[in-house]
């Protein structure tokens, strides 16, 4: 009974902690009204549109569904019609994440031969996915309402939250420019350059 007794006090104690830790985890990644719209702000003074994307599972099928967390991304159109995008936060902040990482390095694609979406294989080989559901022909993505229909983005989301556009990653990793040089509009400026 004792052992029982000590179990049950720590597992309320472990359950506390975690509720605890939850709670304070919750309030430092929160991103607050004012900080949204300096992001926002931000995406439109450096030629960007805000767009608040929704996710989609099975956008193959005729009714896809509708998933939880929406995300405000900024999109860079090019005079060509080519674009990329990438989310605010990833955009704004001036500390490193994985996706301005990913973006700035334009590593070989390694793994994009064979059929298959390559900038899917691509965003992979970085440590990201853009998969929804797994490896399937359904289909997923961050959806947005445009006057020719809806707009499907393949958005690569990293382990640190921070995400950006598949294609745009892709193309970035041939020397090919999508929408605008990234380099010029975000705030984290890149690794310290390496000295010979």
């Amino acid at each position: 009974m004792i052992v029982l007794r000590v179990s049950a006090a720590v597992a309320a104690l472990f359950v506390s902690s975690v509720a605890v830790v939850l709670a304070a985890g919750s309030n430092t990644l929160s991103v607050g009204a004012d900080e949204r719209t300096q992001e926002a702000a931000y995406c439109s003074g450096t030629g960007g549109a805000v767009q608040n994307r929704k996710p989609f599972y099975g956008t193959n099928n005729p009714n896809p569904l509708r998933l939880a967390y929406d995300k405000d991304f900024c999109k860079y159109t090019a005079r060509d019609g080519s674009s990329i995008s990438l989310l605010l936060s990833t955009l704004y902040t001036e500390k490193p994440t994985l996706a301005a990482l990913a973006y700035y390095s334009a590593q070989p694609c390694t793994t994009c031969g064979g059929g298959g979406n390559p900038a899917s294989f691509y965003c992979s080989q970085l440590g990201g996915t853009d998969l929804f559901g797994g490896v399937n022909a359904a289909g997923g993505g961050r959806v947005v309402n445009t006057p020719n229909g809806p707009d499907v983005l393949e958005a690569c989301i990293f382990p640190n939250l921070s995400s950006i556009d598949s294609f745009g990653l892709f193309y970035r990793s041939a020397n090919i420019i999508r929408g605008i040089d990234l380099k010029n509009v975000l705030r984290y400026h890149g690794p310290p350059k390496k000295s010979t």
